[in-house]
Formats: structure tokens, sequence, C-alpha cells
């Protein structure tokens, strides 16, 4: 299950629908072994995410996604979207806006699941993977 807040002004949803969001979802969770916990998901301008950037990770500039566990029965947690940074790094990469969001929340959702490539260069590769893997179109 997965509940999206759009709480930004852009059509960002009409490219990446629900039903996209949550079947990626349900195959990251499937293959963590997590079962069917429910995922917030929240889309917020440049201006709110460097905020929760600066502080929860004092990182005083925006970024393109924050995972927050909640550890609330049935919710494994919050992950939030810039979508203006999303769109600046697939322009950068040479993606889609659309393949680019769908990278950073396996990314988010990854991060819930326990994985944190700060920790250790070994977890780095092994969260690049496993997003590898989720986003391919094989099961």
């Amino acid at each position: 299950m997965i509940e999206i807040n759009n709480l930004t002004n852009k059509g960002l949803l009409n490219r990446v629908d629900k039903t996209t969001f949550s079947t990626v979802a349900k195959k990251v969770l499937i293959g963590e072994n997590r079962g069917t916990e429910t995922i917030s998901l929240a889309f917020v301008d440049k201006a709110e995410i460097k905020k929760l950037n600066k502080k929860f990770r004092n990182k005083n500039k925006p970024t393109d996604v924050l995972s927050f566990n909640l550890n609330e029965k049935g919710y494994l947690g919050e992950i939030i979207i810039c979508p203006d940074v999303v769109k600046e790094n697939a322009k950068k990469y040479g993606v889609t806006a659309k393949s680019e969001t769908l990278k950073v929340f396996v990314h988010g959702v990854l991060h819930l699941c326990g994985y944190d490539h700060e920790k250790s260069e070994k977890q780095a590769q092994e969260m690049e993977v496993k997003q590898e893997k989720y986003l391919s179109n094989k099961k």
C-alpha cells in the first residue's frame, strides 16, 4: 500500500502514476521480505526539501530524496521526493524524469528497509545492485 501526497504545484504525478509506484514498491518490499507495509510518499518543492535536509541531515542544500522510518505498526516510513531536483538530475544523467523518479523512489524504499550507502562502500554497492534489480523488468 502506498499513500501519495503531491505538495507541489507540479504535475509530476501525470507522468508517474500511483499504480506504477505501487507496483515498484511491492516488488521491492517482497524482494526484501517486508510484506505489505504501507509507505507514505510526498512530493515537495526545493525550499521544503532543503529545510528538511538541513534539519535532519545537517546539509544546507536541496536533495532529490529523503527517507524517514516511522516505526509504526503497518507503516514502513515516509519518502519525500523533490521533482525539481529529480528533473535536474535526470537532465544531467541523460535519462527521463520518470525513470529518475522511480530510481530515487526505489533508493528511498531501500533506505526504509535498512540500507545506508553512507555507512560503507559495501552497502553503497549493495544498494546500487538492488536498485538496478528492482528497476529492471525481470522478476
